[in-house]
């Protein structure tokens, strides 16, 4: 399904379009930095994070980025309708050896134009109990 004109008209500033969770592990970790590019030794060991006075291994920011925006597409239906997308990294997603850090996204309409067919989602996307993406805003149009 893909958001239409119609169906954007019958959202209200507050509602829940998505939510979702991902679990990063160290292998998820391994795999993004193989995929990215960025092999920087704060995101696979935890003596490198501890020296530059980390707590531990973390996640990539864009991972973390890329997976907080992913519930909007799927409810979107087409990425393509996305006209911008930002946020701020407010904390680190630290990722333990021995398990895995579970990211929380809740997306909810920020603001809504049914004149322009378009929408701003508000994304709340904690880890921990704790706030890692700040102001993370989408802003998309209907098809």
């Amino acid at each position: 399904m893909t958001l239409t004109k119609q169906a954007l008209r019958a959202l209200s500033v507050g509602d829940v379009v998505a939510q979702r969770e991902f679990a990063f592990t160290r292998d998820s970790l391994v795999r993004y930095a193989g995929a990215s590019g960025d092999f920087n030794t704060i995101h696979y060991r935890d003596d490198i994070a501890l020296s530059v006075g980390l707590d531990g291994v973390l996640a990539h920011g864009m991972l973390t980025m890329g997976a907080a925006v992913q519930p909007v597409v799927d409810w979107l239906g087409d990425p393509a309708l996305i006209d911008d997308y930002q946020v701020r990294f407010t904390r680190p997603v630290y990722v333990p050896a021995d398990g895995e850090a579970v990211v929380s996204v809740i997306a909810k309409i920020g603001q809504v134009d049914a004149e322009a067919g378009a929408a701003r989602i508000d994304l709340v996307v904690t880890a921990a109990e704790t706030t890692v993406l700040g102001k993370a805003q989408v802003r998309v149009h209907a098809a």
